[in-house]
């Protein structure tokens, strides 16, 4: 009796560590660099976010990958594996922009999108995948994103794209009437989690750096690319961000 009591709270408790819900984490290297452990010693925040939370109660999946905008995220089918697996409890985090400056179209990596947030489209034969294409605005990729976790009963955060090294009379470079604050348009658009990293963290770079300590401390290849300290950096910025909006039920999931 003993041995079935305890094979059925195993069971039990087996059964509700699976129906954990899920935080997928989608963006770009500044988000997961390479493989996400740390090769050539760079990192993005997704990869170093995880010992914040009760993994006992959620579970995380880091998806986002170098080199990828709001658009090829979508197009390469990676958006559609999430989508295929994600339930309602579950959560999306999405950080774009860095990448969606590119070329729409061109032999290389064509995976630039329209600017803005609009409508607008462009019909391509794209050189580099040799598939005709309509692309779209970055912030209509954004907001599918968004309308897509939503009709799966998830909840999705959006952040802004957080900022690169690059100063100007002394203050971080922000992407204000840019990618950061089309994203802050399509949080609001659609009523969803926004945290503001690009501001929130160029002022936490200004607090304490400059351009000169923030490249010998995070960012020791380029202006974009932070090592572990940076991704850490920035992953507790993410988690600030976080605290800051309390109605997000992901605050649950953070360790007291």
């Amino acid at each position: 009796m003993k041995k079935l009591l305890l094979f059925c709270f195993i069971c039990f408790a087996f059964s509700q560590f699976q129906q954990r819900p899920t935080l997928y984490i989608i963006g770009d290297s500044t988000v997961r660099n390479g493989s996400g452990k740390g090769s050539d010693g760079l990192w993005g925040w997704g990869s170093v976010i995880s010992p914040y939370f009760d993994t006992t109660r959620i579970h995380i999946e880091n998806h986002a990958i170098g080199g990828r905008s709001s658009r090829t995220f979508l197009t390469e089918g990676r958006w559609d594996k999430i989508m295929a697996a994600l339930k309602p409890g579950d959560f999306v985090i999405m950080q774009f922009g860095h990448n969606d400056g590119g070329a729409i179209n061109d032999t290389t990596r064509a995976r630039g999108s329209i600017k803005g947030i609009g409508d607008e489209t462009e019909e391509i034969d794209n050189l580099l995948t040799k598939k005709h294409e309509i692309v779209h605005s970055y912030g209509w990729y954004m907001k599918k994103y968004i309308r897509d976790t939503k009709s799966k009963r998830a909840t999705p955060i959006v952040c802004s794209l957080v900022p690169r090294n690059v100063w100007k009379d002394g203050k971080v470079q922000r992407g204000v009437n840019s990618y950061a604050t089309w994203a802050a348009q399509c949080a609001a658009a659609e009523g969803t989690t926004f945290i503001d990293l690009n501001e929130h963290i160029a002022k936490k770079y200004e607090a304490g750096y400059d351009e000169a300590k923030l490249k010998a401390e995070f960012f020791p290849g380029d202006h974009t690319h932070t090592n572990l300290a940076g991704a850490k950096f920035n992953a507790a910025a993410v988690v600030e961000g976080l605290q800051q909006q309390p109605a997000c039920p992901l605050n649950q999931y953070l360790k007291k």
